[in-house]
């Protein structure tokens, strides 16, 4: 059973920056993919960054491409999603997720196994 936990989050004003932490019970370079999704109210459950174990390769949604960083750190087992340039749509409660295995598609919800409990952010003028 991985463990997953958050830190970071809060509220900020649009334009502002944030940094989430997530740190694994597990070796961060052990999991198939691990990443962030993010689910606002009234909204389903998106990926915004995930990281491939096995080819290196950083997914980013195209909402957050160029403003969102996802970075990992294997000796402490966190990542890290470093947020700048927020917008209100951006508003959300972020999570973070690992996945065990490969999924039909990447950075896909269904295909992650285990959870943290997710942190919200807020941005707002």
């Amino acid at each position: 059973q991985v463990h997953l936990v958050q830190s970071g989050g809060g509220s900020v004003q649009p334009g502002e920056s944030l940094r989430l932490s997530c740190e694994a019970s597990g070796r961060t370079s052990d999991y198939y993919t691990i990443g962030w999704f993010r689910q606002a109210p009234g909204k389903s459950r998106e990926g915004v960054s995930c990281l491939s174990n096995t080819d290196g390769t950083t997914y980013y949604s195209d909402s957050v491409k160029g403003r969102f960083t996802l970075t990992r750190d294997d000796a402490k087992n966190k990542v890290y999603l470093q947020m700048n340039g927020l917008k209100p749509e951006d508003t959300a409660t972020y999570y973070c997720a690992t996945a065990n295995t490969a999924w039909r598609s990447f950075c896909d919800s269904d295909g992650m196994n285990s959870w943290g409990k997710g942190t919200l952010v807020t941005v707002s003028s």
